[in-house]
């Protein structure tokens, strides 16, 4: 092969269903089977999930045996579907998230087909599968992969109705199209609640209205057998849980984890108006330059009318208002914005850089790649400032993993993103697609698998040692590490230990616990690594 045919072949390569097989299987799928389970989330909602399955209660979670009103339940049911079939597992808790997520790029690639063509699908499949964030929560047994794909779902029918309704097409063919929207609105409602109708009625009435099809939203807002699909779907699981609890769902759900996340700070997660302007760059990467690149152009789009205008003004205003409301929330998450970043993918697209704008698109993924080259040096300066020794246990135990080959691994992806950018002859939209390629397979084989084992190796390890040990009787005290329960197989609730039990603790908080036991009782460490320790509650010798 010549030199000089090398970008077509690219192209081929990037423009064929393997390429996209490929992203899909580094990016959502690869060490997802293996790799501990991550704390606190992916472990709070992988345990809830085994509670619920061994109490034989299918309508109300809990966590180490307190209720959970975090989330309503379509999420455990599906974990429990796959736990079912796979038992308890990293890919049994995982399953349900690669396939929510891979369903999510299916139909972002069957709208594009049906508002653009087959490259654009491509490629905008391939932007939404090697985005940094989407392989994060496409590998996490959590709800952000199927409540993405549900309020995709909803936009995507959204638009298709509008765009029969401007068409004059048949009034089965606009119902159908409703019946889908309602589906979708009533699982994104059991996904994670009212967010996942919030979005679609906001911005599809902003959209409506701006196109002068104001008319049509309030046919579809008021079509009354849509919302008793909804209702068919959210209903009855409200109605057991009730039976089940009372209000206490209702109250530590719509009114703590919804009225009361959005207007004050929760756990800690608090920001700034200018919150989301800073961790878009990182959300997106490697794709964060691109967007910069065609910025301007997607602006110019706004104050057009034709049917590709409309198109893009649709999906700029469903970006503009996920991001615009969540940065005036009191509580604020990076991937809250994930909501509004499926039209992204689109618009990259659709408005793919050839040559143009070349180092505005590369410079972001540079300086990240080039982060991730000095990372052995910076984790080794980290601990060594490190004063407060859970942060030394971990940096040291990060230092350590990361002084094998990844000190020349690293590198390596940088010096490749690098010359990606200096080859000129390859179009630019290719050339970032092929670094995104590469930061997944950097992510999934090099960085998931050293900083995941430092910091929930030892928990896997500890929970394993006490489940083979037979102990039944272990309590947690000041810890949040709800996978622990996980494998061992039994909740842990928080508590002061007692005479003869077994307490799992942080390694810098043993002295906590030893302070609140009586004069004649010591702890003996039954297993120590890192910040980790389960220790028994046991009489002191006497001289």
């Amino acid at each position: 092969m010549q030199f000089r045919s090398l970008p077509l072949s690219i192209e081929r390569f990037l423009l064929s269903p393997f390429s996209l097989l490929l992203a899909l299987f580094l990016a959502f799928f690869l060490n997802a089977y293996s790799l501990p389970l991550t704390d606190v989330d992916e472990g709070a909602f992988s345990e809830a999930t085994r509670e619920m399955m061994a109490r034989g209660n299918l309508v109300s979670p809990t966590l180490n045996d307190a209720p959970r009103h975090d989330k309503p339940i379509l999420i455990y049911w599906a974990q429990a579907a796959s736990v079912a079939v796979l038992g308890v597992s990293e890919i049994g808790f995982r399953l349900p998230s690669i396939i929510f997520a891979a369903l999510w790029v299916f139909a972002l690639f069957r709208f594009c087909v049906r508002h653009g063509n087959q490259m654009t699908a491509q490629i905008a499949s391939l932007v939404m599968a090697l985005t940094l964030v989407v392989g994060f929560i496409a590998k996490a047994a959590i709800a952000d992969a199927l409540l993405n794909l549900l309020i995709a779902l909803a936009m995507f029918g959204i638009y298709d109705f509008f765009c029969a309704c401007r068409d004059g097409k048949p009034a089965a063919k606009t119902r159908r199209l409703l019946f889908g929207v309602y589906a979708a609105l009533g699982l994104g409602f059991l996904a994670k609640g009212p967010v996942a109708v919030f979005f679609p009625l906001l911005i599809s009435g902003l959209f409506f209205v701006s196109a002068g099809a104001w008319r049509d939203w309030l046919k579809a807002v008021f079509f009354w057998q849509g919302w008793l699909l909804f209702l068919a779907i959210v209903v009855p699981w409200h109605v057991a849980v009730y039976l089940d609890q009372g209000d206490a769902f209702f109250r530590g759900f719509y009114l703590k984890h919804n009225i009361n996340r959005y207007a004050d700070t929760f756990e800690g997660h608090g920001g700034r108006w200018w919150y989301y302007f800073a961790v878009l760059p990182f959300i997106l990467l490697p794709f964060t330059g691109w967007l910069f690149a065609i910025a301007g152009k997607l602006a110019g789009a706004l104050r057009q009318s034709d049917s590709g205008a409309l198109f893009e003004r649709f999906l700029i205003i469903w970006f503009v208002v996920v991001f615009a409301f969540f940065s005036f929330s009191g509580t604020q998450l990076p991937h809250y914005l994930l909501y509004g970043c499926t039209p992204v993918f689109i618009l990259l697209a659709r408005n793919r850089l050839v040559f143009e704008r070349r180092w505005l698109a590369f410079v972001p993924m540079i300086l990240f790649a080039l982060f991730l080259a000095a990372l052995p040096e910076v984790l080794a300066f980290a601990a060594g400032k490190a004063s407060r020794p859970f942060e030394k246990f971990l940096l040291d135990g990060l230092t350590v993993a990361f002084a094998d080959e990844a000190r020349w691994l690293l590198p390596l992806l940088a010096i490749a993103v690098i010359g990606l950018a200096f080859w000129r002859r390859l179009p630019v939209w290719q050339g970032v697609v092929l670094a995104g390629l590469l930061q997944a397979a950097t992510v999934a084989l090099v960085i998931a698998p050293r900083a995941i084992d430092v910091t929930q190796g030892p928990v896997r390890e500890a929970a394993m040692l006490v489940k083979q040990s037979g102990e039944t009787n272990v309590v947690a005290w000041r810890i949040i590490m709800p996978s622990f329960s996980v494998y061992r197989q039994a909740a842990t609730p928080t508590r002061v230990p007692e005479l003869g039990q077994l307490v799992f603790t942080r390694t810098d908080r043993k002295h906590e616990v030893q302070a609140l036991l009586a004069p004649n009782l010591v702890l003996r460490d039954v297993y120590q690594r890192s910040f980790v320790t389960v220790a028994r509650v046991e009489r002191e010798a006497k001289p």
